[in-house]
């Protein structure tokens, strides 16, 4: 489902740990909402989106 956001994330050679702590969110939160199984907060996508440098709107839409 969020295969973009895993893909940008390792592009940008970030783990999971690593990006979480940029937007200040736990690890496992992260995890989840790059796996589908939680939506972010408009708050917390638009730190997500930040922290990767995407421009784009798509970026949570399901696939």
């Amino acid at each position: 489902m969020r295969g973009k956001l895993k893909s940008l994330r390792k592009e940008q050679n970030l783990t999971q740990e690593n990006l979480s702590k940029m937007v200040n969110i736990h690890r496992t939160h992260y995890s989840m909402i790059e796996n589908g199984r939680r939506n972010p907060s408009l708050k917390v996508a638009v730190s997500i989106k930040k922290a990767l440098n995407y421009q784009y709107d798509d970026i949570f839409e399901k696939q």
